[in-house]
């Protein structure tokens, strides 16, 4: 587009002002006759002349950009929440900002001064951690939705699933199979989705007879995932009390518990059940062997997208619970 086209020249071609082709670019076209609007549009194609996003936002203070601030695209799970999302933004008529912290808050935090300076639309947070920037960013009022991870910096609102609900699902799955030494593995540095499921299983176990030492738990230092259940499996399955059913807090847990176990020369499922909260599409080409907690991941993007636009209006949006079911 040339450098000049601009609204004076729409208006000097269509023959009308500068200010009658601002309010026709921006909707507004009650007070012109239909004529006039014809023109205006005959006169916007003909020289090629595009809204300034930049300087609508600028007037406005908002823009159509919505930033996406994901902990870590390398997991399939969080990747599928982006594509959802974006998709359903775009259907929506904004553009989606997509970055990735890896789950460090210093990184979150450059990221959010970042979206805040280009004036994005609202906030997007994929399993979000506590960092100075969100606290004050939420504190703010900002437009923003939490996603999978509640607010780690307080109430806000959140798309996921009933964590603690999904934990009890497979404690229960566990007993029905008639299972005596039930395990599960976890992060050290848990998220309020990994404290809420391994909660949820244990305090279902409880129910159904178990003590608190016949459950046996391991946890993981670091970021990875995959490290975090490799790590354990080995204290798992070199201890005496070897479990015959596992709860992985994730499928990547899960992933780096059945490593372990090969290693060791255990099968799974065959000596140790293996069940995991996530059911991303991969596992039935990588991970035939897990059983897991489906978790829709695809169906996202549309409840954040109908989140932000009820925040957008004024309305109250808490949290959305969706379905999941155990594949």
């Amino acid at each position: 587009m040339p450098e000049d086209v601009s609204l004076a020249t729409v208006a000097a071609r269509a023959g009308v002002s500068v200010s009658t082709v601002s309010r026709i670019v921006n909707g507004e076209m009650r007070r012109a006759s239909p004529a006039t609007v014809a023109r205006v549009l005959d006169a916007i194609e003909a020289v090629g002349y595009r809204p300034n996003p930049v300087g609508r936002a600028l007037k406005s203070g908002q823009s159509q950009l919505v930033a996406m601030i994901a902990a870590n695209l390398d997991n399939p799970a969080m990747a599928t929440i982006a594509s959802s999302t974006e998709a359903a933004l775009r259907e929506a008529g904004y553009v989606m900002v997509l970055c990735d912290t890896h789950d460090r808050p210093e990184l979150q935090d450059e990221y959010l001064y970042a979206m805040r300076a280009q004036m994005v639309r609202g906030y997007v947070l994929v399993a979000a951690v506590a960092s100075p920037a969100l606290s004050e960013l939420s504190a703010s009022g900002a437009p923003m939705v939490f996603v999978t991870r509640r607010n780690p910096s307080g109430n806000g609102p959140f798309v996921g699933i009933d964590d603690s609900a999904a934990g009890a699902a497979v404690a229960d799955h566990f007993a029905d199979l008639g299972r005596r030494a039930p395990a599960v593995v976890f992060p050290r540095l848990g998220s309020s989705a990994s404290r809420d499921r391994v909660s949820g299983f244990l305090a279902r176990l409880r129910e159904r007879g178990w003590s608190d030492d016949a459950i046996i738990r391991a946890d993981g230092e670091g970021r990875s995932h995959l490290q975090i259940g490799y790590d354990a499996g080995a204290r798992i399955f070199g201890g005496s009390d070897r479990p015959d059913a596992i709860l992985c807090v994730s499928d990547q847990i899960a992933y780096g518990v059945n490593r372990r176990a090969l290693e060791r020369g255990l099968k799974i499922p065959g000596d140790c059940e293996l069940v995991s909260i996530d059911g991303t599409p991969l596992n039935q080409w990588v991970a035939p062997w897990l059983k897991s907690i489906e978790i829709p991941y695809a169906i996202y993007g549309a409840e954040i997208v109908a989140g932000l636009q009820l925040i957008w209006r004024g309305e109250a949006f808490g949290e959305r619970l969706l379905p999941y079911k155990f594949g």
